[in-house]
């Protein structure tokens, strides 16, 4: 047995342990510095205060202990000045910050130890995916390949709270805690754990759009650019090695990385042409700049001389049209044809974003009409170099650079256009009216509005005139369409290709959308450039979508749109607004059931369905791990197309890092091809299918109860959390809400679940569970062991339950208690006990259909991390509590906000996955 097995548990986390205590060390050291020995002492103080708390609560010889130390913890906090908790804030906060680093630096080093001691393939990774796929031929694998489609898509939403800045800091902190001990680097992290705390935390102003493109690009430089070249290489050895082939396959580009920012304008009135202009136009000026600086270096490695070997006919050729004269490279010809592609680089990032390269062009050249182009002349060099017998030198910068084109293009990455269906009719019904069309479209019923859509789409005739005034929002939505199709005719049809529709809830929504893109050209008689792509969000929706797109395509206008995109449609499901709607299992059985009605009804219209799944990073937004989520979809329902949302903090967890975020760019890809090619029985039917319809029912009736029908619910939710603070974060572009109102109907989502994760109750995530199961067992609607043989046997089931042991193991009804003493006792009576009686019954329901006594019991690294930070975390919750008690009663110093800013942003980073 390899060397990895044999570790006992506490041997793995040895160098864990020690990276952990250096860090924290380093903090203490660096706050005694800056701060004083006395802050640091009291820091110390209060965290262990915080741990002998913990315990109290956890520990039932302790019980009799809590009062007496919750009061002392109290009395600790309370006599804080402001200044001291300010500094007590970003200790516990950046502790959790370096904490996250050191988890992920173990993570990585572990896969490293385990792929080097050739241990049995990990779940995740390519070799198992590929294992897993053993019947597939090669023909199949490759088949499958080719028309395979995986992408994660980054959302700019209001819960990434660190600042780029910080970030940078964290990833130098990241690469030296990777590099073997010495004075030198311990030197280096001290260097960067001072530089972190004396980097402030919180930004000054609130972030514009702009600014949320810049922060997207660093992902892109630091993580993707460089990062998916050799993922797709790794891959690509695998299957050579899988298959017995004499070389490595070149597979189509089958992964990108997607992006919303900059073209998502639902609920964003900050979002419109100009965003779209900067965002397509910094993506392009990002990669050609990085093309200019590889194929400068491309060319110092193919000083290959002619004199030595023949070379093929049509490098020779191609050198002389390259415009690289020089008599010092004359018998270097791959050389010069670099120079040539160096030239005419130059030239497209001159005309498309009015970037001079640097060093100059040796010659003058015209620009590449496409990034084909550009992909046909490298080639061109790969090609010659194998038939030369130098095929080696085509790997390396050469296959990376060829391996960039095919995916980034000039355009980086697609950006889809969202907007919410409301302001496509109101757009509409405007343009109709002022046309002479239709007076009053939207007073029409659906069927009205979608024969008069589709006389109107069946020709080519634009509704708006040059001569007639426009309202506002119809200049707006225009002129977004209008930039979408610029970007198009300047970058590709990749660039801008996919138009999601928000609250999507009829035929007319999506022919709405072909409306307004008639406008832009962008939909003509021969085809269409876009994507249309429906969001269903609601659970009402979620259970009407099957019916919508069946008469869509129905539809003769809409099934010749599919047609001309490829007999392919792509569907948003909204995991967020569907919990909130209904609560975490209603939405949980919903989106399965809808995407099982997806695939009848695609099946029946020789449709290939695509599915993009709108996940948040917590349960209650449709996170968790991204493995298990893949594989527990409905059998058949990927048929290798992925998309996803990256959301919020989780983007940071997942690709601050370059090597972490290769890690989960190859999960994403070996969940596809494993749910894909790996035949699993139809488990969603029957019996089953008839116990999750009552348990979601049943859950939805308790959650609706709760949010819905209780009195002062609301008034509890937004004294009990810190939920108006949140909002005056400035974290994000976006609103809040919808609509200036209380009502939970217009609150988003996402600050929504962030509040509820903010003072541990996490209530989203897990709200009904228990009300549903005993109330199915009660009812005698079935038995306790027909659970635990779901649980035991069906991917969906046993992926719906882990999440929600991984949530429950987060929450502290302790602190929750705390928190609810914030709001007034008429709604805090009205419903903490139902909360607290929940929590009770959904804990001991999930131990009873698990089997386990304690929360993570099968996923020990987990529980692990979590305990770890509990005494950080715990004493920012206490502070926080202290903070929001002294500013809601009116305190003015203006460092109270900020301390409670900070705390939030100290919590988000503990509890790692919050928004």
């Amino acid at each position: 047995m390899d060397a990895i097995a044999r570790e006992s548990g506490d041997e793995k986390e040895q160098l864990l342990r020690e990276d952990r205590r250096l860090l924290g060390r380093l903090l203490g050291d660096v706050i005694g510095e800056q701060v004083g020995p006395e802050t640091r002492e009291r820091i110390e103080t209060i965290r262990q205060t915080a741990v002998r708390f913990r315990r109290t609560l956890s520990d039932p010889a302790l019980a009799g202990e809590a009062k007496a130390v919750k009061a002392e913890l109290e009395s600790q906090l309370d006599s804080l000045t402001i200044a001291e908790t300010l500094h007590v804030v970003r200790a516990f906060s950046y502790f959790s910050h370096l904490l996250n680093i050191a988890e992920d630096a173990h993570q990585n080093r572990r896969r490293r130890a385990h792929a080097e001691g050739r241990s049995p393939r990990r779940p995740g990774s390519f070799a198992y995916a590929l294992q897993r796929a053993g019947k597939a031929s090669g023909a199949s694998l490759l088949e499958w390949f080719a028309r395979a489609r995986v992408s994660p898509v980054l959302t700019a939403h209001p819960t990434e709270v660190q600042r780029q800045s910080i970030l940078e800091c964290e990833r130098e902190i990241a690469r030296l805690i990777a590099l073997l001990p010495s004075p030198g680097r311990d030197r280096a992290l001290h260097a960067e754990v001072l530089r972190l705390w004396l980097t402030a935390m919180l930004r000054l102003s609130k972030l514009t759009v702009a600014d949320e493109i810049t922060n997207a690009l660093a992902y892109f430089r630091l993580t993707f650019i460089p990062g998916i070249p050799r993922l797709y290489t790794d891959l690509e050895e695998a299957l050579r090695a899988r298959l017995a082939l004499p070389r490595a396959p070149w597979l189509p580009p089958f992964l990108t990385v997607g992006t919303w920012v900059g073209g998502d304008r639902d609920g964003n009135p900050n979002v419109g042409a100009e965003t779209l202009e900067i965002a397509t136009s910094e993506q392009a000026r990002l990669i050609l700049a990085h093309y200019l600086e590889e194929a400068n270096l491309l060319g110092r490695e193919l000083a290959l001389s002619a004199r030595l070997k023949p070379v093929p006919r049509e490098v020779l050729e191609q050198a002389e049209r390259s415009g690289d004269e020089s008599v010092h490279r004359r018998d270097e010809p791959y050389r010069r044809v670099v120079s040539g592609i160096y030239s005419r680089l130059a030239a497209t990032a001159k005309a498309l974003v009015g970037l001079e390269a640097v060093p100059a062009p040796i010659a003058e050249r015209p620009p590449y009409a496409t990034a084909a182009e550009l992909a046909a002349d490298l080639d061109l060099i790969a090609r010659a170099l194998e038939e030369q017998g130098a095929g080696l030198l085509a790997e390396g910068r050469l296959r990376a650079l060829r391996r960039k084109v095919s995916v980034f293009g000039f355009h980086l990455a697609p950006i889809d256009l969202r907007q919410s269906s409301d302001e496509h009719a109101a757009a509409v019904s405007e343009l109709l009216a002022r046309a002479g069309v239709e007076p009053a479209y939207e007073n029409l019923s659906e069927a009205g509005r979608v024969a008069l859509l589709a006389r109107e789409l069946a020709g080519p005739r634009p509704l708006r005139s040059p001569h007639l005034a426009y309202s506002p929002l119809v200049e707006r939505e225009l002129g977004v369409v209008a930039a979408a199709a610029r970007a198009q005719k300047r970058l590709g049809k990749a660039a801008v290709s996919k138009y999601v529709i928000s609250h999507c809830e009829s035929l007319s929504d999506l022919l709405e959308v072909g409306a307004l893109l008639r406008e832009a050209g962008l939909l003509r008689p021969d085809g269409l450039d876009v994507d249309v792509i429906p969001l269903f969000e609601s659970i009402g929706d979620l259970e009407r979508c099957g019916a919508i797109m069946r008469s869509a395509f129905e539809n003769p206008v809409y099934r010749g749109w599919v047609r001309a995109r490829g007999d392919e449609q792509e569907v948003m499901l909204g995991y967020s607004d569907s919990n909130k709607d209904g609560g975490y299992l209603s939405s949980s059985w919903t989106l399965y059931k809808a995407t099982a009605d997806l695939m009848r009804v695609f099946r029946a219209h020789g449709v290939r369905l695509r599915l993009f799944h709108g996940r948040g990073g917590t349960v209650g937004r449709g996170g968790g791990p991204s493995y298990e989520a893949v594989l527990s979809q409905p059998p058949g329902s990927v048929d290798g197309a992925l998309r996803l949302t990256e959301q919020g903090e989780v983007i940071a967890s997942k690709y601050a890092d370059p090597e972490n975020g290769r890690h989960n760019l190859e999960i994403l890809t070996a969940a596809t091809l494993e749910a894909s090619l790996v035949a699993e029985p139809e488990d969603g039917h029957g019996r089953r299918a008839e116990v999750m319809e009552e348990l979601s029912q049943l859950a939805l009736r308790a959650y609706r109860g709760l949010v819905r029908d209780t009195p002062g619910f609301m008034e509890f939710f937004r004294a009990a959390t810190p939920f108006s603070e949140i909002a005056r974060l400035n974290i994000g572009s976006r609103p809040a809400s919808r609509k200036a109102s209380d009502r939970l109907e217009d609150l988003r989502a996402i600050p929504w679940v962030f509040s509820w994760s903010q003072c541990r109750i996490m209530l989203p995530g897990w709200y009904g569970f228990g009300a549903a199961v005993s109330q199915w067992l009660e009812q005698k609607h079935g038995t306790l062991q027909e659970l635990q043989e779901m649980h035991a046997s069906w991917p969906f089931f046993r992926t719906v339950l882990s999440n929600l042991d991984m949530v429950l193991a987060k929450t502290d009804l302790g602190l929750a208690a705390r928190y609810a003493e914030l709001a007034d006792a008429r709604a805090r009576e009205a419903v903490f006990p139902r909360i607290e009686a929940e929590w009770r019954a959904s804990r001991d329901r999930l131990f009873a259909i698990t089997g386990e006594s304690e929360f993570l019991a099968d996923n020990p690294t987990l529980a692990r991390s979590i305990r770890n930070r509990f005494a950080y975390l715990d004493a920012l919750n206490h502070i926080q509590l202290a903070l929001l008690r002294r500013y809601r009663a009116g305190d003015t110093d203006e460092r109270t906000p900020r301390a409670i800013r900070l705390s939030i942003n100290g919590i988000a980073a503990a509890l790692r996955n919050s928004g």
